[in-house]
C-alpha cells in the first residue's frame, strides 16, 4: 500500500472515492486512513473528525453542482437559462448519486461559500422573470426542490411506471417555466 500524502484536499479526495464506490454510509475515518495508507490518528492534523470530514465533502459536492450549474446558464437567460439549469442539476445527480447524497442538504459553515454561488446563479436565473428579494428566495426554493426531488427519486428507482423519465422532465420543466411566468400575488387578475 502505497502512503498517501496528506492535505485536507487530498483527504476530501480519498472520501469522495468512499462515497462514490460504496455510498455515503461507508465513509470512515478508518476506510479514508486505509484508502491513504496511514493509520487513522494522521488524519487527525487535517481534519478534526468523521463530522467536519462529512460537511468537506459536502462543500466539494456543493461546489462541483455550482460550478455545473453556472457554467450551464452561462449565456442564457429566463426559459432557456431554467432549462438548462435544470438539465444541469439532474445531470450531475444521476452522474454522481453517491456524491449527491452524501450532500449536506441544511445550510452549514462549510459549505456557506459554494452555497452562496449556487444561490446567486439561481437568483440570477430567475432576474429575467422579474423576481427579486422575497419573490426570488421563495422562486429559488421551488426550483431547488422540483429539481432535486425528481432526480433523487430517479437515481433511487422511485419512477416505476413504463413511461420515458426524459418526457416526465420535459413536463416538469415546462410546469415551472410556466408557473414562473404566472402572475403572482396581486398581479393576479381578480385579486384584491
Amino acid at each position: 500500500m502505497v502512503r498517501a500524502v496528506l492535505s485536507a484536499d487530498a483527504i476530501v479526495d480519498l472520501a469522495l472515492s468512499i462515497v462514490d464506490e460504496d455510498g455515503s454510509a461507508a465513509l470512515t475515518l478508518s476506510a479514508v486512513a486505509t484508502a491513504a495508507g496511514v493509520a487513522p490518528p494522521s488524519l487527525y492534523k487535517h481534519v478534526r473528525n468523521l463530522a467536519e470530514l462529512r460537511a468537506l465533502v459536502s462543500a466539494r459536492v456543493m461546489s462541483e453542482l455550482a460550478d455545473q450549474a453556472g457554467e450551464a446558464v452561462l449565456g442564457r437567460s429566463a426559459d432557456e437559462a431554467v432549462r438548462a439549469l435544470m438539465t444541469a442539476w439532474r445531470a450531475y445527480v444521476r452522474r454522481c448519486p453517491n456524491r449527491y447524497a452524501a450532500l449536506i442538504q441544511s445550510p452549514e459553515p462549510h459549505t456557506a461559500e459554494p452555497g452562496e454561488r449556487l444561490l446567486a446563479i439561481l437568483f440570477a436565473t430567475l432576474r429575467a422573470y422579474g423576481m427579486e428579494d422575497s419573490a426570488a428566495i421563495h422562486a429559488a426554493r421551488c426550483l431547488r426542490a422540483v429539481a432535486h426531488g425528481f432526480a433523487v427519486l430517479e437515481t433511487e428507482g422511485a419512477f416505476g411506471l413504463p413511461e420515458n423519465l426524459e418526457e416526465s422532465y420535459d413536463l416538469l420543466i415546462h410546469m415551472v417555466i410556466a408557473g414562473l411566468r404566472a402572475p403572482r400575488g396581486g398581479d393576479r387578475p381578480g385579486a384584491a
